[in-house]
């Protein structure tokens, strides 16, 4: 499959152009991670242990401190965007939705860094989980220096966040997700091949196993499985997608809280709708979630 081709790698700059629409803001602000800020017209974030900046113009993607390789395979770039859209655009909502995001792409996030964050993204609102998960990598991550000369720092291994006692995870002012995370950590430090052995599961069984591990529920499970596993038919429901999914498809009840069944209701309902891409339409409905905003509370 094409995916594009590089016009020109100098000074440090590579400059790719995809075979396939690339809509970066919608991508990297979607609420699928934590790690990026836009400066200007570019972004930059710290990705594979290393600094990284974007920036998109004409249809082009110019990236610094990552390989072409890299860049395609975490932004999804080597599958075709029509291909995935035709397989979910299966209503005018959703079509409406992929007509003005167009171009958003899951981005293949690492497993480990995708189930801390989202231990830690429970309850709380994208500025705190962000906070959260830098408090983690400054306490036990690598420092990486940025070409401004900004130290960041990457995300922590397993065994370097494992080495951490209990109180110094709590420093991190990570609230009652601390004692999660300090379990979590632990287990998966002592297992190297966690991550293999979901991946090859069904998706079902993927999902319960990692349920298994401390504070993580339904919903970031299926976080983990979408944006750490590509288990694309992973359909995450929070208090955004079940406002849109009754406003739109009238599933579940807006007057209640949400239940463990009716959170089984929509996103079986969504599975079944959408089909196996359907956690894209849920990034899809997600990004033009304001166009809601006045239904949700």
């Amino acid at each position: 499959m094409t995916t594009g081709r590089t016009d020109i790698l100098a000074h440090g700059v590579l400059v790719y152009e995809p075979a396939y629409p690339l809509n970066l803001d919608a991508t990297l602000s979607c609420g699928q991670l934590f790690r990026w800020k836009k400066r200007e017209d570019t972004w930059q974030g710290v990705a594979d242990g290393r600094v990284i900046s974007l920036c998109e113009n004409g249809g082009r993607l110019y990236c610094t401190g990552c390989s072409e390789a890299f860049i395609i395979s975490y932004l999804h770039l080597d599958c075709a965007c029509d291909a995935i859209v035709s397989g979910f655009c299966r209503d005018a909502h959703i079509t409406a939705a992929v007509r003005r995001i167009g171009g958003l792409r899951i981005v293949r996030q690492d497993p480990w860094e995708c189930l801390i964050s989202y231990i830690c993204a429970q309850n709380a609102n994208i500025p705190f989980i962000t906070r959260m998960i830098e408090n983690l990598c400054r306490a036990a991550g690598r420092p990486v220096t940025a070409p401004d000369e900004t130290v960041r720092y990457a995300f922590p291994t397993p065994a370097a966040l494992a080495a951490l006692s209990l109180e110094e995870i709590r420093v991190c002012s990570l609230g009652y997700r601390a004692p999660y995370i300090y379990k979590t950590a632990a287990a998966i430090a002592a297992d190297s091949g966690w991550a293999a052995r979901i991946r090859k599961l069904p998706f079902e069984e993927a999902r319960r196993a990692l349920q298994a591990y401390p504070g993580i529920g339904p919903k970031v499970a299926d976080c983990v499985l979408l944006f750490g596993f590509q288990k694309y038919e992973s359909f995450p429901v929070d208090v955004w997608i079940r406002m849109i999914m009754h406003r739109l498809y009238g599933i579940g009840n807006l007057d209640t809280s949400l239940t463990p069944a009716e959170y089984e209701r929509i996103r079986r309902f969504a599975q079944e709708h959408f089909g196996p891409y359907a956690g894209y339409a849920q990034e899809y409905l997600f990004a033009v979630r304001e166009s809601y905003a006045d239904e949700i509370f």
